[in-house]
């Protein structure tokens, strides 16, 4: 991707409050195509997302070539039961927080034997959480082949359903950035 960051800031204050906007409607086809191109397993752990990244992987034609399975850990302490995670991490960052974010991915793709993980935690709305305002969003992202480590803190403004359709779009994007 050209310029990331400049993609981040438009996703962050763009309107998706009629759904993703079409010109980033193939994002998760060109992500699922990079994926089956090099080969590669993903999968994810999503918090404030609940499967929609992952359900929208499993959308495109054809991506049971890259995607086997994943995590929906919406409770902290699904979070340590399914994926392994240290309950000191969440005790010390908060579960709205770049390190349980980052272990959310590379936990997930460690537990399923992905090349790839993706996770994702934050505050949906409408209330904020833990002193995180609404719209607030860590997406980790994680390589196993090339052992590349991402994560993005996100200010979202619209809806729960856009903020959710927002963190979904910029996980592909990590993705895309990290392969």
């Amino acid at each position: 991707m050209k310029d990331m960051v400049e993609f981040f800031k438009t996703i962050e204050t763009a309107d998706f409050e009629n759904g993703v906007p079409a010109q980033y409607s193939d994002f998760s086809k060109q992500t699922v195509d990079l994926l089956k191109q090099d080969e590669l397993k993903i999968t994810a752990a999503e918090s404030l997302t609940a499967g929609l990244f992952q359900a929208t992987v499993a959308s495109v034609p054809g991506a049971s070539n890259v995607f086997d399975g994943g995590f929906v850990t919406y409770a902290d302490d699904v979070k340590v039961q399914l994926l392994g995670m240290d309950p000191k991490l969440i005790t010390e960052f908060t579960v709205v927080s770049a390190p349980v974010a980052q272990a959310m991915a590379k936990l997930s793709a460690q537990k399923i034997r992905a090349d790839i993980g993706v996770g994702f935690t934050g505050v949906a709305g409408p209330d904020p959480l833990e002193g995180n305002p609404v719209g607030t969003v860590f997406i980790g992202a994680y390589n196993d082949k090339n052992n590349t480590e991402m994560v993005k803190e996100f200010h979202f403004t619209g809806s729960r359903q856009a903020i959710r359709e927002k963190s979904v779009l910029c996980g592909f994007a990590l993705v895309q950035e990290i392969i």
